[in-house]
């Protein structure tokens, strides 16, 4: 009777797990059994014990991410909640997203809920093959009409273990999109960019080439919410204190000040945030070697802090207290990453760093 009773007490606690999330509108996309209902590369996602799982043995093996792709129907308006870990390398959940047979089978772009061991960048919205990072974990943020992000608001990322399992939230209503890990709110995004952002698309999972991973997915639950959401962008409502920032590099744009902020020095509202000491012989402050980003306005500039407890986090130093700038000495490009990538990307990658990001550079000219 033993062996009997354990398997009707888990299949007893499954049924009342389901029935609870049913109740609250959600459909289950995944049976627990087998792959039905998705698809994908056969060599790289099966299900063992009742999980899905996606597992690439090196960087030889994959010449580009692949997916695992709901054919349900697409995703509009919803929630999902997946249970997921992730060992090695990096994952994600693309939403709203498209196929690109042009890339190859099971290529997806489009909005993606990051899964990666960096917290600054678990359950960030990151555009796959479609604008790259748009939104990092601590942050709100809103993309205008012209594709310009502004920098709402910050806090710490939520931080937790990959290799462990949590629960990875997606709601998505018109034109707000918010993400959570285990119930916490990592960003949220407002996107005004009609020539971009989706409203539609396929559903899926990622296997991202380079080094060997394994991902383990359970309990995938959907929701349908009502249509509309679709809200008009008005730059009068942006709260004091947003900050504008260069989309296709994330940093803060040159020569912008944030939204209140005053013309004269000490016109703008709160105090400045100290800044960490730096030892220097001189009376004036070198500036900090690891900043990832600047603003200039006329008598100060900002750094985003490579090296700070919260990743992204604005920082201020007057113009007059800097001694010398120098570019940081390390990376922000993960060790690797370059032996995956393809001639292409490669060319693509030297043209951004001789451009300095410029597009209008004769780097970019046909």
């Amino acid at each position: 009777m033993k062996n009997l009773i354990a398997p009707i007490v888990l299949t007893l606690a499954l049924v009342i797990h389901h029935s609870s999330f049913a109740q609250d509108g959600f459909k289950p996309l995944f049976n627990g059994n087998d792959l039905s209902g998705w698809d994908g590369n056969s060599e790289l996602w099966s299900v063992i014990d009742g999980c899905i799982v996606g597992k690439t043995t090196g960087p030889e093996q994959l010449a580009y991410n692949q997916f695992l792709i709901w054919r349900g129907g697409v995703v509009k308006n919803f929630e999902l909640r997946a249970m997921v870990k992730q060992d090695g390398n990096n994952t994600g959940i693309q939403y709203r997203s498209r196929e690109l047979p042009e890339v190859g089978k099971w290529s997806v772009g489009g909005y993606q809920c990051d899964i990666h061991p960096t917290p600054a960048n678990n359950a960030m919205v990151y555009g796959e093959k479609a604008g790259g990072i748009l939104v990092q974990n601590g942050q709100s943020m809103i993309i205008d009409p012209d594709g310009m992000q502004w920098l709402v608001a910050k806090h710490a990322p939520v931080a937790v273990d990959v290799a462990q399992w949590h629960e990875y939230r997606i709601i998505a209503q018109g034109n707000h999109i918010v993400h959570k890990i285990d119930g916490k709110t990592t960003i949220e995004l407002r996107d005004f960019d009609e020539k971009t952002r989706s409203r539609e698309g396929v559903l899926a999972f990622q296997i991202h080439r380079g080094p060997a991973m394994t991902v383990q997915i359970k309990d995938v639950m959907l929701k349908e919410l009502p249509d509309g959401g679709f809200s008009a962008f008005d730059k009068a409502t942006l709260p004091e204190g947003t900050i504008p920032l260069d989309k296709q590099k994330g940093k803060p744009k040159l020569n912008e000040k944030p939204k209140g902020e005053g013309k004269g020095k000490g016109e703008g509202k709160g105090k400045a945030k100290q800044q960490p000491k730096v030892e220097t012989p001189a009376k004036k402050t070198a500036a900090p070697e690891k900043a990832s980003a600047s603003v200039v306005p006329a008598d100060r500039m900002k750094w985003l802090w490579s090296d700070s407890p919260s990743p992204n986090e604005v920082a201020e130093v007057n113009v007059a207290d800097i001694e010398s700038r120098k570019a940081s000495p390390t990376s922000l490009m993960p060790v690797g990453l370059v032996n995956t990538m393809n001639p292409s990307e490669l060319m693509d990658l030297t043209a951004y760093i001789l451009s300095a990001g410029d597009r209008k550079h004769r780097m970019f000219r046909p």
